[in-house]
């Protein structure tokens, strides 16, 4: 298998890392990098529990090839706090309730994040259709949907 060596800006730092073609950035991440915190769920795509930022859009890494990152800015669970002081997205997260096992809940605050830079006062439709790439089993989505109108509005 062929190697390559991508460069990459990951959550503000310039990395260079030397991966496989066939190497998926889901597993780059966590072996590569040591950033856990992107979680592997279903390694098909659907379930959303892998959803990184690449140059500000939501990508599930689990499918992503690890060379097409070759250039991109990569922003992970661990790049959305400033400063190790939590956003009022993650605050609203934990005071309304949106996590409760917390498998799911770096891609759903990844997701969230694209969605409220993207679009800072969005509707409940909107919330409901761009969160719909991000399954959770526990929630019933009502505490995310409550965090992410919090959030919004603060």
């Amino acid at each position: 298998m062929s190697r390559h060596t991508i460069r990459f800006e990951l959550n503000g730092a310039t990395r260079e890392v030397e991966v496989e073609a066939d190497r998926l950035l889901l597993d780059v991440l966590r072996d590569e990098t040591g950033l856990t915190g992107t979680k592997e769920g279903c390694r098909v795509g659907i379930c959303g529990t892998c959803t990184v930022l690449v140059d500000g859009r939501p990508m599930t890494s689990c499918l992503f090839p690890a060379v097409h990152a070759d250039g991109t800015a990569v922003r992970t669970i661990e790049g959305i706090a400033h400063d190790r002081e939590l956003t009022p997205l993650q605050t609203a997260f934990i005071e309304h309730g949106g996590f409760q096992c917390g498998i799911c809940t770096p891609g759903q605050i990844v997701s969230a994040t694209a969605l409220l830079e993207t679009h800072p006062r969005p509707t409940d439709e909107q919330i409901r259709e761009w969160m719909m790439g991000n399954l959770c089993r526990c929630t019933g989505y009502f505490g995310i949907v409550r965090a992410i109108q919090a959030a919004a509005s603060a």
